[in-house]
């Protein structure tokens, strides 16, 4: 039985890429509603940081086409150069996860995916 997250390859969850869309911001604990301190990678004890990038995938429709990507990291990590003359930065994740969960929206209960990666790289770089 699978327990856990499962590993997955980019390629695997972003088939037609993955566009930078946010600032690498870190993931807070929440209690009560109230902000407490940045939340930490349950086995490596790292700092937990958040991107959020636009699926490449053009059959994707409204909120599908977005997805958050946790990183794991000691220091906040620095996303890769912006590419000239384009609003977004195309990237890969590297060594990922995909821990499925399910989502209560207002009664309409469906399968998500939290995601998590150990490093986030220019498309370029991925590939060299």
């Amino acid at each position: 039985m699978l327990k856990g997250p499962i590993a997955v390859r980019f390629e695997q969850v972003f088939p037609f890429g993955a566009y930078l869309n946010s600032d690498v911001e870190p993931v807070f604990e929440f209690e009560n509603g109230k902000r407490g301190s940045q939340k930490k990678h349950p086995v490596t004890g790292e700092l937990l940081w958040e991107v959020t990038v636009i699926d490449g995938d053009r059959s994707l429709k409204g909120a599908q086409t977005v997805a958050k990507v946790k990183l794991a990291a000691a220091y906040q990590p620095v996303p890769p150069n912006a590419v000239t003359g384009s609003p977004f930065t195309p990237v890969e994740f590297t060594e990922m996860t995909a821990t499925p969960y399910i989502s209560d929206n207002g009664g309409r209960a469906r399968l998500a995916w939290s995601y998590m990666a150990r490093d986030m790289v220019a498309a370029d770089a991925a590939n060299s």
